[in-house]
């Protein structure tokens, strides 16, 4: 009898998920020491393959610039344990005698793994490595459209601890990719955490499997160049950033907003650059392929170099176009230019003023990509305040690529391919995804004092409320009466604050 594909992958989910119990059970018995030596020796072969596994991920998914790609693998290996190796995250992490307080990480176990086709071998690397350095083992789960480089990346990384000695199963692909294998993996009871990096259902689908999951929203962040930025540089690094492996980093610029004050100097050294503008025609033409009848981004798009992307509208450009950029006014679901778009094409917004620009800006994320990642180009530290505490997001980058910024690769954020974009992005974090974060924490409490002894504590309030210490003992107990006059007191105490 011939089994479905279906069931199939579902059958070598099981199997998978059982081989990385036993193999995350002899991680959970190592020190973080040779923890450490293992994912030194990760990091080293993913390092050494780096060039090959980018051309790969290149020519299979069609998407982006193979030598971007390189970078991005380095990043994802050798940056990502640079900044890991001297974290300890596993084992005794604190010790407080005075408190009688001790704090362990533990694994968290077995992890389940989606890797996006948009950086897949890079975050395979980032995931492998930081799973490893925590103790557990890690199973993925690759997008079809790069399977064989993803696969490739996870057979380096079996290579790699197979030298070492480590159990080979403590990383593991799943190979005949079906959706029924993903919900397989992610509702497996023996699967502690979902990493999940990709599109939005996939995302939604992991936080609601009822495993414990990490993931990222859509990124939709707009750069504001304000009037007192170096335009020449903003200009030259939101190119950089919007072109790095044509624009699928999440983090990467979607829109930019000017104010009106600047907006010709703005203009202006965009065509000087390299940045064309769209007449209202070609942007209609343009608009209606970035996103599909069903209101998502058209794959067709996405990494596709800016001439690329024009000639799949009918759009004729010069042979140095580097980005597309349309005039745009309106923010909603509706207009593709005010939604993600992973690939060289940037919504210009002219504002009257910085307090306009910060209302744009807000409605941009709102409409898509609230508490990811925006960033500012601007030498008023007034002006930057301000939007760093009013953005609707987990990173507000200044004076950098945003793509590289949110990454870690030009700021001192963690390196990292999973960018938590917190509750406010329905993500159970904000931050970039560290070892940190795969593990729990073992609080061992000693006894400081005895129940007797416990009371009710002063309160005070601006030294201007406070309520006398009312001692719990056997010779003096507190009766029901006196609670209640004491909570009486409290509160009469608090509405006359």
């Amino acid at each position: 009898m011939r089994l479905d594909k279906d069931l199939q992958s579902v059958q070598e989910v099981r199997l998978l998920v059982d081989n990385a119990v036993k193999a995350q059970q002899i991680l959970a018995s190592y020190t973080q020491e040779r923890l450490d030596e293992i994912c030194t020796i990760v990091a080293e072969i993913c390092e050494q393959n780096a060039e090959s596994l980018a051309k790969m991920a290149a020519k299979e998914t069609g998407f982006g610039i193979w030598q971007d790609k390189v970078k991005k693998n380095l990043l994802g290996s050798r940056a990502v344990w640079e900044h890991a190796k001297n974290q300890r995250v596993v084992g005794i992490l604190h010790s407080d005698s005075n408190l009688g307080l001790i704090e362990v990480g533990v694994p968290v176990g077995v992890i389940a793994a989606l890797i996006p086709s948009t950086n897949p071998t890079s975050t395979t690397m980032y995931k492998a490595i930081l799973s490893i350095k925590a103790g557990n083992a890690i199973v993925f789960s690759p997008h079809p459209g790069a399977m064989n480089c993803i696969i490739e990346t996870a057979k380096l990384i079996r290579t790699a601890l197979r030298k070492t000695g480590a159990p080979e199963d403590a990383v593991q692909c799943i190979k005949t990719v079906t959706m029924q294998a993903t919900d397989e993996l992610m509702k497996h009871r023996r699967v502690s955490l979902i990493l999940a990096t990709g599109g939005e259902a996939m995302v939604r689908a992991a936080y609601s499997s009822g495993t414990p999951a990490i993931g990222v929203g859509p990124g939709n962040g707009p750069a504001f160049i304000e009037r007192s930025a170096d335009i020449p540089r903003a200009v030259a690094q939101i190119i950089e950033s919007k072109t790095f492996d044509n624009g699928v980093i999440c983090a990467s610029e979607q829109s930019i907003v000017v104010e009106s004050v600047s907006a010709k100097a703005v203009e202006d050294e965009f065509i000087r650059q390299g940045g064309v503008f769209l007449s209202a025609e070609d942007s209609d033409k343009l608009g209606r392929i970035l996103l599909r009848t069903n209101g998502t981004m058209n794959p067709a798009v996405v990494g596709k170099s800016a001439i690329s992307v024009a000639e799949m509208a009918g759009i004729s450009v010069p042979g140095n176009t580097k980005v597309l950029l349309s005039r745009q006014s309106e923010v909603s679901p509706n207009n593709p230019y005010s939604r993600e778009k992973l690939c060289p094409v940037l919504a210009f917004y002219e504002e009257p003023d910085w307090r306009a620009a910060c209302e744009k800006c807000i409605a941009l994320l709102y409409n898509e990509g609230a508490g990811h990642t925006m960033v500012i180009h601007s030498s008023n530290q007034e002006v930057i305040r301000e939007f760093a505490l009013r953005k609707p997001v987990s990173r507000l980058l200044v004076n950098t690529p945003a793509a590289l910024g949110g990454v870690g690769a030009t700021t001192a954020l963690p390196p990292a391919f999973t960018l938590g974009c917190g509750a406010l992005g329905g993500s159970a974090t904000g931050d970039n995804i560290e070892a940190k974060h795969l593990t729990n924490i073992r609080r061992v409490a000693w006894g400081q004092s005895s129940s007797q002894d416990a009371g009710v504590r002063s309160v005070e309030m601006n030294s201007q409320l406070s309520v006398h210490d009312y001692q719990l003992s056997a010779d003096y107990p507190v009766t029901p009466e006196q609670v209640a006059q004491i909570t009486r007191e409290v509160y009469a105490r608090l509405a006359n604050f």
